[in-house]
């Protein structure tokens, strides 16, 4: 795993200098080796922070040229089949001087062109330059893993791994993005291509951008989407289970033998991670590692009795970390990490994660997309009774509903979202799921900026525009959530949290064909109903996990937030929420949620979200807003 930067003009050559500030932000991406490449005439420059994972030789070095120069990458990722792919090079005719993946990709642009994503299963996001067309490709991997942001202004273009490396360019101007604010507020992170920043962008998941040095245009298409649900499957359920056994089963053992490092698998005890750890046990006779962290004093987050339930059955090496106590103070150094602040409180508990495994091992496997393939959240039960009251209720009855849960239940009201949600069709309810601040609370909140809160593009309606109607409400929720929420708020937790510690994730439930066949052919029967969730998963898990397991509890990987803000947190919260820019944010509003949070209404976690907002400003300095 890697850390990337560059630049490329029509007019500008390269100031050396700022590419190799821009790199030093992210030592912590690659800690390794690093290096910076320059075009002949100048006007491309490509940085890399190298963590050696594969080839560990030095001729691994990146930025990586072909032999005669004419292409290069700066690449941040792995290739789970590049094996694959480097003997079907081999057999057209390409020659490698490397063990690596990165050459893996520079050969396959040679053999198929641009149709070369077609062919790669992994995670990844990089820079590649065709000096033959003077044209720079960038790509990121179908599910959004790794990042990538980038500025283009008149005939030049700027990208890296992470935002601060663009905030390392001394004449890059700082000033928050108004509408992207709006979505930050209601979602607790900025989803698609917006950021926080104005004029930056990220390019998103399973997209591929080229910029032509020769006009300074940049052009955006999108290379892959969720296949379409089959309508009429022949295919029983016995042999949905085979499917999913056999290309978990290789997805795993691909992400355990693509390194040259030690690798180990964070267990929670729950399905997903389970499940990775039977697969990964299931050949060779050395145990693999495991991982478990536990929170001192927090009983019912220790998932560490489930976990040893587990590694004692298929004879991991296991060991069990206690993380240290958590202090409030952790949370400047997180929001300089998240580049563009992330509301999700477990960020916490997942940098200590990171922080403790990277002690044993450079890379881990991780459960993350188990949850939106198979159907696993507590609101995918929930959109079965949305459904069933759309059915019943006229809509002059909803509305109403709606409007009661908008204007007489105050913010932290339990159940106000769901009832703001009833109203209008259906992508509208999972637009209104998870929501911190709804439209009329944004309003508020932001009433000291007057018209300017009101004239972009309401985040609700955006996401109601993402959900296909032909779909079933099940399908349309979990896609939704892939979209958005996973590749947005979840994998960037992750990446953030991993990378900070020099350890790199991976996702087996991410391998392309377990979300195309979770996408494509597994029905709403075998995902999730109004009583049960992960149902297919469940069957699997039921096969070959210990019969003790309990495969019925959910308990997401979180802080718990409410007792800590009785302790101390909510005081620090309240310090830092005093001094926002009270030009942007209505004070008294946020003096009211404390006022309720201590008389029981949960806004913890909407206060949490503002404090990681004006952290992050303050760190960064973001004064200006348009």
């Amino acid at each position: 795993m890697c850390g990337v930067v560059g630049f490329a003009s029509k007019s500008s050559i390269v100031d050396t200098n700022t590419l190799i500030a821009m790199l030093n932000t992210l030592k912590h991406r690659g800690p390794d080796d690093s290096g910076i490449w320059l075009s002949c005439d100048g006007h491309l420059g490509f940085g890399h922070r190298r963590l050696s994972i594969i080839d560990l030789s030095p001729l691994g070095h990146q930025p990586m040229s072909d032999n005669n120069e004419q292409l290069c990458i700066t690449y941040n990722g792995e290739i789970y089949n590049y094996k694959d792919l480097r003997k079907q090079l081999e057999n057209h005719g390409h020659v490698f001087k490397t063990k690596t993946d990165t050459e893996v990709i520079l050969k396959a642009y040679l053999q198929w062109g641009t149709n070369f994503l077609d062919h790669l299963n992994g995670m990844f996001a990089f820079g590649l330059y065709d000096n033959s067309s003077r044209i720079l490709i960038m790509a990121r991997d179908r599910a959004g893993e790794k990042p990538l942001y980038y500025f283009h202004h008149k005939d030049s273009l700027i990208f890296a791994s992470e935002l601060k490396a663009l905030m390392a360019n001394p004449s890059f101007d700082r000033c928050l993005d108004a509408e992207a604010l709006q979505f930050y507020l209601a979602y607790g992170y900025v989803p698609g291509e917006r950021c926080l920043l104005k004029g930056v962008n990220k390019l998103p998941p399973a997209h591929v951008l080229f910029f032509h040095l020769d006009t300074g245009s940049l052009k955006i298409i999108r290379y892959w989407r969720l296949p379409e649900p089959s309508l009429v499957s022949m295919v029983s359920e016995d042999q949905l289970f085979e499917e999913l056994e056999n290309i978990l089963m290789d997805s795993v053992q691909r992400c355990l033998t693509t390194a040259d490092v030690p690798v180990g698998i964070l267990l929670s005890g729950g399905i997903d991670s389970s499940l990775i750890t039977a697969f990964a046990s299931n050949k060779g006779n050395i145990p693999v590692n495991t991982f478990t962290v536990s929170f001192p004093g927090e009983n019912q987050y220790d998932e560490g009795s489930y976990a040893q339930l587990v590694a004692s059955h298929f004879r991991t090496n296991h060991t069990q970390l206690e993380a240290d106590p958590v202090s409030v103070e952790l949370l400047p150094m997180l929001a300089k990490q998240y580049d563009e602040p992330i509301a999700d409180p477990s960020i916490v508990p997942t940098y200590l994660v990171c922080k403790l495994i990277r002690q044993y091992a450079p890379v881990a496997l991780g459960g993350d997309g188990g949850d939106e393939l198979s159907g696993g959240y507590p609101h995918y039960n929930y959109i079965f009774y949305y459904k069933k009251i759309k059915e019943i209720l006229p809509e002059m009855f909803r509305s109403l509903i709606s409007i009661v849960g908008i204007h007489i239940l105050p913010l932290g009201a339990k159940g106000r979202n769901h009832l703001i949600g009833f109203s209008g069709d259906f992508g509208n309810s999972l637009a209104h799921i998870n929501m911190y601040f709804d439209d009329i609370a944004r309003q508020k909140l932001l009433e000291p900026l007057g018209a300017l809160s009101k004239e972009y593009l309401c985040p609700e309606l955006y996401k109601a525009r993402l959900v296909d109607s032909k779909l079933s409400p099940l399908q349309q929720a979990t896609q939704l959530d892939f979209l958005t929420t996973m590749a947005d708020a979840f994998l960037v937790k992750v990446d953030r949290a991993s990378m900070l510690n020099s350890l790199e994730v991976r996702s087996p439930w991410l391998d392309r064909r377990i979300i195309e066949f979770y996408f494509k052919m597994v029905p709403d029967l075998l995902r999730a109903t109004f009583k049960d969730r992960k149902i297919l998963s469940k069957r699997l898990a039921r096969s070959i996990l210990p019969n003790q397991l309990d495969l019925e509890r959910k308990q997401g990987f979180s802080i718990p937030l409410n007792n800590w803000f009785r302790n101390g947190w909510g005081n620090y919260m309240e310090n830092i929420l005093k001094e926002m820019d009270g030009k942007i944010f209505n004070h008294t509003m946020i003096m009211d949620m404390f006022t309720r949070q201590q008389r029981g209404y949960a806004n913890e976690n909407r206060l949490f979200a503002l404090t990681m907002l004006e952290l992050w400003r303050r760190e960064y300095k973001i004064w200006n807003i348009r």
